[in-house]
C-alpha cells in the first residue's frame, strides 16, 4: 500500500512540475514588430588596391592580399577657417 501511495504522489509531483513549466504566455515573434534598420552592404577590399571591390572576403586578384572590410563612408565634420 505504501508503494502505491509513493507512486501516486511521485505521478502527481511529476504532473505538476510539467504544467508548472510550460508557460501560458505564448512566445510572440518579435522580427515583426520591429523597426529594423535597413542593413549597410558590406564591401571587401584589397589594402594596395582600393579600387578592387568584393562583397565577400578573399583574395586580391593583382596582388592575391587577403580582402580586409571597407570602412563605411563617414561623413564630413564641417571644417574650422581661421
Amino acid at each position: 500500500m505504501k508503494k502505491v501511495m509513493l507512486m501516486a504522489i511521485a505521478i502527481v509531483f511529476c504532473t505538476a512540475s510539467v504544467f508548472a513549466a510550460h508557460s501560458t504566455n505564448p512566445v510572440t515573434d518579435t522580427t515583426k514588430t520591429k523597426k529594423v534598420k535597413p542593413v549597410a552592404k558590406v564591401q571587401y577590399t584589397c589594402t594596395m588596391h582600393p579600387e578592387v571591390l568584393s562583397d565577400k572576403p578573399g583574395k586580391c586578384p593583382k596582388c592575391g592580399m587577403t580582402l580586409v572590410k571597407k570602412d563605411p563612408a563617414k561623413k564630413k565634420t564641417s571644417t574650422m577657417k581661421m
